[in-house]
């Protein structure tokens, strides 16, 4: 497998979630991927942003495009050094929430994407990692 980092994007206002939306757009645009899988990718990338801001007080999205044979990709890596997630299993059931929301942010961007990583710490951070082939 090849990737090719493309950028690193701070995410510390609702300004920078927006501006995370429109390099994973573009991204999944110039790669070729249909509308249905970009809405998949944006929404998740959205979601995670929104979490990172929210739970872990800001933090970096790294885009990545991957090569594998002839399918193409793009990997999403969300890291935060916030209070980090005690319990990974409960945070991942539809329904659950730390905060204001609908708790599908996690368990909606797993569902979103082909792979899905979340690695926690508490008092360290989280890290999130989505790829979505097209």
């Amino acid at each position: 497998m090849t990737m090719e980092k493309l950028e690193n994007m701070s995410i510390q206002s609702s300004g920078d979630v927006v501006l995370v939306r429109q390099a994973v757009r573009q991204v999944a645009v110039a790669l070729g991927f249909s509308l249905v899988d970009q809405t998949k990718i944006v929404t998740a990338a959205s979601e995670l942003a929104r979490n990172t801001l929210d739970y872990g007080g800001g933090g970096l999205m790294k885009l990545e495009t991957l090569q594998e044979g002839s399918r193409r990709g793009i990997r999403l890596t969300f890291e935060d050094e916030g209070p980090g997630i005690p319990d990974l299993e409960l945070a991942l059931k539809d329904g659950y929430t730390t905060g204001g929301g609908l708790g599908m942010g996690l368990s909606g961007a797993k569902r979103l994407a082909n792979e899905f990583e979340l690695e926690s710490a508490v008092g360290k951070g989280t890290r999130v990692t989505i790829v979505r082939w097209k």
